[in-house]
């Protein structure tokens, strides 16, 4: 018997596999629990000789994946959005469908393989995850607060701090004394967010300084504990891109491109990467740009280019440049240098 390829389809409860020889002939599809210990059995049990077995990527798919390696099953996680292309093509989508065409582009070895993170990473991200979170309810509850005051004619106007908010607010109640009771749940979460956060983002500074990368990706202007922590995470192995652009386009950071004879168009960004590092580079840019005294050569640079393109433009320029520049101090073992 010649060598089997499977493709596994992977839905919250159950998993479609389909399993081809290398000709392409359907030897064998079924239905097993989503759990790697009866994937592996069935899989063993269904295809001796498995040479690739593939499944797309997915919330469950980091799970999968490290449990069907360590049981011994060549698994390879690909590109959900690559996939997507081939799996189209039929008329008809079902999971059947679609586990018989992971099962080719298993057998074909026409896909993307996808870098799958370990556990420590995840568990840096989780944290990280947490944190924007925290900060997105914050930042809803916070202009669900100004909203409800307008209502009533009241401004809260720029507060920067928990304080000044509250000081503010007491000022507000003075002219309208019934809305204190009304908005103090809305007022309690809000103080009880900014706790969690103040708690969350000392618990990944204390990470960040534990860490020898980190503290090496924090010599660069502008990145701080939460931009390090979130490259290396995000990253995990600089070795994965071939050139330091490469992290760039990564992080979503590159123009998208569209060229086909005489056409050639560069709209914005391709935002196809890791949004949550894509997000963090960006905030670096713009701390480099508009709070380190400090000037360097990539400072210059940006400011000139915002004084040309405008300063959203330069932030999205000076991001990508911080992400090819941490690859490299990665990658190099050195700290930043200072002109």
């Amino acid at each position: 018997m010649g060598s089997t390829f499977a493709g596994l389809d992977v839905s919250d409860k159950t998993t479609h596999i389909c399993v081809v020889d290398r000709d392409g002939k359907v030897l064998w599809r079924g239905v097993c629990a989503t759990d790697p210990q009866a994937l592996a059995t069935t899989l063993n049990k269904r295809c001796r000789e498995v040479e690739r077995v593939v499944l797309e990527t997915g919330s469950l798919s980091a799970f999968l994946y490290h449990g069907l390696v360590e049981r011994g099953v060549p698994a390879v996680c690909i590109c959900a959005r690559h996939a997507k292309g081939v799996l189209s093509a039929r008329v008809n989508k079902s999971d059947v469908h679609d586990a018989e065409g992971l099962a080719h582009l298993a057998r074909t070895g026409w896909f993307k393989a996808v870098h799958i993170k370990d556990s420590a990473t995840h568990l840096d991200r989780a944290q990280l995850k947490v944190r924007e979170q925290l900060v997105k309810a914050h930042g809803a509850m916070v202009n669900q607060l100004r909203g409800l005051l307008k209502l009533f004619g009241l401004r809260m106007g720029a507060v920067t701090t928990p304080a000044k908010r509250l000081e503010r607010l007491e000022a507000l109640y003075g002219q309208r004394p019934e809305l204190r009771g009304i908005l103090a749940p809305l007022n309690a979460a809000v103080a009880a967010l900014e706790g969690q956060i103040k708690a969350s983002s000392r618990a990944l500074q204390v990470r960040a300084a534990a860490d020898p990368v980190c503290q090496r990706l924090m010599t660069a202007p502008g990145v701080g504990a939460i931009v390090a922590l979130s490259f290396k995470s995000s990253i995990e192995d600089p070795t994965r891109f071939a050139r330091g652009e490469d992290a760039g386009a990564y992080a979503g950071l590159v123009p998208r491109r569209s060229q086909s004879g005489e056409r050639d168009v560069k709209g914005h960004i391709s935002k196809a990467g890791d949004p949550m590092l894509r997000s963090a580079l960006y905030e670096a840019a713009n701390s480099l740009l508009s709070r380190v005294k400090r000037e360097c050569a990539i400072q210059t640079w940006g400011k000139s280019l915002a004084a040309s393109k405008g300063a959203k433009r330069a932030r999205v320029a000076v991001a990508r440049k911080l992400a090819i520049l941490l690859d490299k101090l990665w990658r190099t073992d050195t700290d930043f240098r200072w002109a």
